[in-house]
């Protein structure tokens, strides 16, 4: 296991604010929250009003594609307080989402208009490049789709290699978020519960 420094932590973030994926990686650092649950997020979990996230599922892949599911342990169903930082980047992410669903040719919130077609015009929808999918992911592809795992480890890498931080996994940012809040006095039954 490896971790930021406090120094590496600050410089990382510094250049979260350039990436496209950085409020993704700026909200792994700052709340210690799994990949996959944070990639399993919706915009229904986000409390801007209160400053938090309620952390209800996560995100895994299979053969045929993805699914939600529950999160690991029953502890692991919690919410999490958030930097009012992190929540302005929050808006200001779902501001930029917005803006990508009105470039599409079309939008289909996937809850509401599943119903209206047949399972062959879904799957049509579901499968046009053209349509913006709304499943209600706070971080999705510019189709709506849940982003994989893998291509956002593969960015994260890129901004830690042109940053000359250290080669870390980005699984690794809940390890540096731990032992952040321990440096800083929290005390450890709070830093077990976050996590």
């Amino acid at each position: 296991m490896k971790v930021l420094t406090p120094e590496q932590a600050k410089k990382f973030l510094e250049a979260c604010a350039y990436n496209r994926w950085g409020v993704l990686f700026e909200l792994l650092l700052t709340s210690g929250m799994r990949p996959e649950e944070a990639l399993g997020l919706k915009w229904e979990d986000v409390d801007f009003k209160n400053n938090r996230i309620h952390v209800k599922r996560v995100l895994t892949r299979t053969k045929e594609g993805w699914n939600l599911e529950e999160p690991k342990t029953s502890k692991s169903r919690r919410t999490i307080p958030l930097p009012k930082e992190v929540i302005k980047s929050l808006k200001e992410h779902k501001k930029n989402q917005a803006e990508e669903k009105l470039k599409a040719k079309e939008t289909l919130n996937y809850d509401k208009d599943k119903e209206k077609f047949t399972s062959e015009e879904l799957k049509e929808k579901l499968n046009d490049p053209k349509i913006y999918v709304d499943y209600g992911f706070v971080f999705a592809s510019q189709n709506g789709s849940p982003l994989e795992e893998r291509n956002v480890s593969r960015y994260f890498k890129e901004l830690l290699k042109k940053e000359n931080l250290p080669d870390i996994r980005l699984y690794d940012l809940r390890h540096t978020c731990a032992t952040l809040l321990l440096a800083a006095g929290e005390n450890p039954k709070v830093v077990k519960i976050q996590k």
